[in-house]
């Protein structure tokens, strides 16, 4: 690309990226700068899945997505929410689903994220539903979860990536 400067002299500026350059670009910087993305194993993923007490559920509500937060339980591989009804229970019933935990290390200086995709179910059975019952799902807000909803995976994915120096300041600024 060409452009006048103030003497009217040509000046040729290199093209824009666009996003394959910009993709290739950015990993080619993380490369050199040894922050490349790690993906964890599975079982490494289950753990961090049920090391944390808070995920968001991903749906599609009225043609758009939507994220609730939502406290969880790891059980039998699969992802077990208790809610009421609802637009969570209505959209997330029956569909294919996103569910995201994440979080961070300061001691290690990572960062990472899992994400269950599969489709969500209504715990109704007598025997699934009593067991639901006894497992410590507890609801954070005040009022009636009636309702389980179980995420049977169909992928489990994870990614960990270094800290930078600012971002382990600024992380560990935050209390």
């Amino acid at each position: 690309m060409s452009t006048r400067g103030p003497s009217g002299d040509t000046q040729t500026h290199p093209a824009t990226p666009g996003p394959p350059q910009m993709a290739e670009q950015a990993q080619q910087h993380m490369a050199e700068h040894g922050a490349v993305p790690d993906a964890p194993d599975e079982r490494e993923c289950w753990e961090l899945l049920r090391r944390e007490a808070l995920g968001r559920l991903a749906v599609i509500h009225a043609g758009a997505p939507d994220i609730f937060p939502v406290n969880h339980l790891v059980d039998h591989g699969s992802i077990v929410i208790r809610t009421a009804a609802g637009t969570k229970l209505a959209t997330a019933a029956g569909r294919p689903v996103a569910f995201e935990v994440d979080g961070f290390d300061l001691t290690a200086g990572t960062a990472w994220s899992v994400v269950v995709r599969g489709t969500a179910h209504k715990i109704l059975e007598r025997e699934e539903t009593l067991s639901a019952l006894r497992l410590p799902l507890v609801p954070w807000q005040e009022g009636r979860k009636a309702w389980f909803l179980r995420i049977e995976p169909v992928e489990v994915t994870g990614r960990r990536v270094v800290l930078s120096p600012e971002a382990r300041v600024a992380l560990s600024e935050r209390d």
